[in-house]
């Protein structure tokens, strides 16, 4: 199973910053502590590229991120000061998200260990996401033919809203996002399947309205690939979540997306998306436990 990081790619921030970035190097850590991969599963991602960007987004949008010119306003609203790093761990995300797709389809799963930045929109970004990297790559699968329709699938506490705005309208790309009803954003668009959840939301409910949403989704889609946001923030213990899920509930839901896309002979890449829990420990294991899931049930499979 080849993994995509972006651990190394520094993103300086100032003291205090609420982002866990130190999350994304203990995964790696832990994966490598764990057994069940070697160092050569572990794969560093191409930048991507303007061509690649732009399938997603806005020239102009990506010359200003690029060029440091963005907006004051529009760079608050993303949360990260501007940055020669932020420029090239944004481009490296989006790249990791593409390699996993790539070999997803290959192989069958794939992960970027970090990524899910689906609060990014066509023309601007916000909530700590600066580039799609969903959309980017679904996009770019279907430019490089490799996959016609695909499924995303965003099980992040927080609904997908750049995500649903870039692809309304698109009927080969299918937008499914599983969230908190009074989580960020305040304002929601509209994916093609929302399923909005109440406060406290626990395990049993959960599980039963997401299997709700993945057979609405895969009858609707009939996918070529899934593109899988396993956030971590849907935890009971997270700082900006509202929902009830356990570390084994959270560990079941990746069980039943994986579980559906071995059924239907669906290849998944895997992103990570968010995860701030009160203890960065329970954030690693949430997302370790996602990986290594996607790893048994593939490998079982073979």
């Amino acid at each position: 199973m080849k993994l995509f990081y972006t651990d190394v790619f520094v993103l300086p921030l100032p003291a205090g910053h609420r982002f866990p970035m130190e999350k994304y190097s203990r995964l790696r850590q832990a994966l490598l502590a764990s057994g069940h991969f070697d160092p050569a599963d572990f794969h560093l991602p191409h930048a991507a590229s303007d061509e690649e960007l732009g399938r997603a987004h806005d020239p102009e949008y990506i010359r200003q991120i690029c060029c440091g010119e963005l907006p004051e306003k529009a760079q608050k609203a993303i949360g990260f000061p501007w940055s020669e790093g932020m420029v090239e761990r944004s481009r490296r995300s989006a790249g990791a998200t593409l390699g996993a797709c790539r070999a997803a389809l290959a192989e069958g799963v794939a992960a970027n260990l970090a990524g899910g930045t689906h609060h990014a929109f066509r023309d601007h970004g916000e909530g700590f996401c600066v580039f799609n990297d969903a959309a980017v790559a679904a996009r770019a699968m279907q430019a490089e033919g490799r996959a016609k329709r695909i499924l995303i699938v965003d099980c992040d506490v927080h609904q997908g809203n750049g995500t649903a705005s870039i692809l309304r309208g698109d009927d080969s790309i299918f937008t499914f996002s599983i969230h908190g009803a009074r989580s960020f954003p305040f304002e929601k668009e509209q994916s093609d399947l929302d399923i909005e959840l109440p406060d406290g939301c626990n395990d049993e409910a959960y599980l039963m309205r997401l299997e709700e949403g993945l057979n609405t989704a895969f009858d609707i889609s009939r996918p070529d690939l899934v593109i899988y946001l396993a956030g971590a923030d849907p935890y009971q213990n997270d700082r900006l979540g509202r929902l009830g899920l356990s570390i084994d509930g959270l560990l079941e839901r990746d069980c039943s997306v994986f579980k559906r896309c071995l059924s239907q002979q669906t290849p998944v890449a895997i992103a990570m998306a968010g995860g701030y829990a009160r203890n960065i420990d329970d954030t690693v294991t949430i997302h370790a436990n996602t990986i290594l899931a996607a790893k048994a049930l593939f490998d079982h499979q073979d």
